[in-house]
């Protein structure tokens, strides 16, 4: 709390054997101790330094008090540390840890930016820049896995995959969207994810219209990563994993142009419904016999009619069987150029789509991606960028934290474990002392992954 502030206490006096008095009044104090690890990865990755060069600064020099570097980190760090709205400024200007992420003394610094000057710097960036930014973000991300494997890896797999983004005013392109029946942005996400290893590394993040085909940009997309993926692993090869809205004769037909293994779903019709009847027959008759849902594994041949040739189709006939209810043909297709058999290229391959989606989770409810609240569509493009951001950091920080307790931890529980320790600063002439509390549970991870931050044991 600030010097000249008016202290406030507050008493409990039946709860405990003696009065407790709560005050407010530690000076040089924050709740984000642990966050100094933020500054570290920024510092290796170089992503807010990056990230500000995409952006040309046309304010006038001689007034201004934060610059676009100092800007970008304050939003990065403070969205990592949980405060995902620019209102959250006006709380944390005089925050030491905060102060002390921006690159100033924790004590005897300026204040940070206010919401108006962050707000200013969200609606002034345009498009160009934004997509300097995009850029940026992939290329820092596949850099750093690129060092981290060095340059080795059998397969990368790309995923791609829409996520709704409600929204709740006069955002511009907020358009109205029948499939998730609400008023809504459409962005689309994008991963990469290295051999087996459990973590896909979100690359790009795309704010679209409410009413976007889950197909656009796609293209796009997939070439500059395409690109960027074989500079950096030449001797990787990729794999393409998509829902069924990428199925689209344009997205195969490029997909195979490019020489990648894809694996895409697609909806059903009545020429795949008549191809599959016999395995759907089988699968009726093992889920009579045994009361429980069941399902066939079968391939095909299908061209539909605005394809150029014949493509190898992966089916999963299945019946799904819930008590109390009558039993349901469930048939699933998967578009494919491998030669895996169906049940395992069906179990082993396509369905671990499923991981993604729970590194989409970890967006909207560990960092709040979806806080999309400004009016102007680009300055709701800026935030998201900021956002994926910080998350590519607390995934760093997850990468740092193998062989620890977080290493599989979620966003929100890296940040409660890790950054979310009370601090009381303590400032000499020769350093800075961050008194920690001896009791926090996590200490032992937190220091091993300090030390691996380039932290010296003392």
């Amino acid at each position: 709390m600030r010097d000249d502030s008016t202290r406030q206490s507050v008493l409990f006096a039946g709860l405990f054997d003696k009065r407790v008095v709560a005050q407010f009044d530690q000076p040089h104090g924050s709740s984000d101790g642990g966050a100094v690890l933020l500054k570290a990865l920024d510092d290796r990755l170089g992503l807010s330094e990056r990230l500000a060069r995409c952006v040309r600064d046309e304010r006038q020099p001689g007034k201004i008090a934060h610059t676009v570097h100092d800007l970008i980190g304050q939003r990065m760090f403070a969205i990592a540390c949980g405060y995902a709205d620019c209102n959250d400024a006006a709380r944390l200007a005089h925050d030491p840890m905060q102060k002390l992420l921006a690159g100033r003394d924790p004590i005897q610094g300026e204040a940070l930016a206010s919401q108006p000057t962050l707000s200013r710097l969200e609606n002034a960036v345009g498009s160009k820049a934004l997509y300097r930014m995009g850029e940026t973000l992939a290329e820092a991300v596949i850099e750093r896995q690129r060092r981290r494997l060095r340059g080795r890896a059998r397969r990368i797999t790309v995923e791609l995959d829409p996520t709704d983004d409600p929204t709740h005013g006069a955002q511009q392109l907020t358009l109205f969207n029948g499939h998730y029946d609400t008023w809504c942005y459409l962005p689309v996400a994008g991963f990469v994810q290295f051999d087996d290893e459990p973590e896909q590394y979100l690359f790009t993040y795309v704010l679209r219209a409410g009413n976007a085909p889950a197909k656009l940009g796609a293209i796009g997309i997939l070439a500059r990563v395409f690109e960027r993926l074989r500079a950096s692993f030449p001797k990787a090869r990729l794999l393409v994993r998509l829902d069924g809205g990428f199925s689209s004769p344009e997205i195969l037909q490029f997909l195979e142009d490019e020489r990648v293994d894809y694996v895409v779903a697609m909806a059903g019709n009545a020429v795949l419904d008549r191809l599959c009847e016999a395995s759907m027959k089988r699968a009726r008759r093992l889920s009579r016999e045994s009361g429980q849902t069941e399902h066939v594994y079968t391939e095909v041949r299908y061209a539909a009619q605005s394809w150029s040739r014949q493509r190898r189709i992966v089916v999963k006939a299945e019946v799904v069987c819930i008590e109390g209810r009558e039993p349901r043909d469930n048939a699933r297709f998967v578009i494919t150029n491998l030669t895996t058999r169906p049940q395992e290229l069906y179990e082993d391959i396509y369905c671990q789509r499923a991981h993604i989606e729970l590194r989409i989770k970890e967006l909207h409810h560990g960092l709040e991606i979806d806080r999309t609240s400004c009016t102007r569509f680009w300055a709701n493009q800026f935030r998201v960028l900021l956002t994926a951001a910080a998350y590519a950091l607390m995934q760093e920080l997850r990468t740092r934290a193998a062989g620890t307790g977080c290493a599989r931890a979620q966003v929100s529980t890296l940040r409660e474990r890790l950054l979310k320790l009370g601090v009381w600063m303590t400032s000499s002439v020769r350093r800075l002392v961050l008194h920690l509390p001896q009791s926090a549970p996590w200490y032992a991870d937190w220091r091993r992954i300090a030390l691996r931050l380039g932290a010296v044991a003392s």
